[in-house]
């Protein structure tokens, strides 16, 4: 049997979760949309994992157990809200759509990303920000969220379809048109 490593067991919390925060708090101000509301979420989310770290299993991903903590405290701050039900059965035709990317590349603008991130649902907002900023993978984004690996990718497919729905309004000249 080979030896535990060291460094993780003797890792204390502030060791694991100090180095976290400004990941934590990007995507709480992601899911508030308001910065006093992500600085409250983030203090929770400390004193939650603080509280429970001594349940924290060594070998685990601690990231994703610390963000799982970080979206549960965002929905309980929302009294009655409940996941936006994804309707996984129905088939998308393919598109010439330009994707996501190409329209980035097209308009190189951030603020109309941001803009248009804001105005998804929680959900689509929530798993973009954890693969896309956060570059968490399918089994992580799978940990946080709390849900099957092959529902990570259903939902991940279609935020990037909502998103890029979103920003191609906007080019189009919709309501907030660049």
């Amino acid at each position: 049997m080979g030896v535990p490593d060291q460094r993780l067991t003797d890792a204390t919390f502030a060791d694991l979760a100090l180095p976290l925060f400004d990941q934590l708090y990007n995507f709480a101000h992601w899911l508030a949309q308001d910065a006093a509301e992500a600085e409250d979420l983030v203090q929770e989310t400390y004193a939650k994992a603080l509280r429970g770290f001594s349940g924290f299993q060594v070998g685990t991903n601690f990231r994703a157990w610390i963000f799982r903590i970080l979206r549960n405290a965002f929905l309980n701050s929302r009294a009655g809200l409940k996941p936006v039900p994804l309707d996984e059965n129905v088939e998308e035709p393919a598109s010439a759509a330009p994707s996501p990317e190409a329209v980035l590349v097209a308009q190189a603008s951030r603020d109309a990303v941001r803009e248009g991130l804001s105005e998804l649902a929680v959900p689509h907002r929530e798993i973009l920000l954890l693969c896309e900023v956060e570059e968490m993978s399918y089994d992580e984004i799978a940990q946080v969220l709390a849900i099957p690996v092959g529902t990570v990718m259903s939902r991940l497919y279609r935020a990037r379809r909502a998103l890029r729905t979103v920003l191609i309004g906007k080019l189009q000249g919709g309501p907030h048109g660049l």
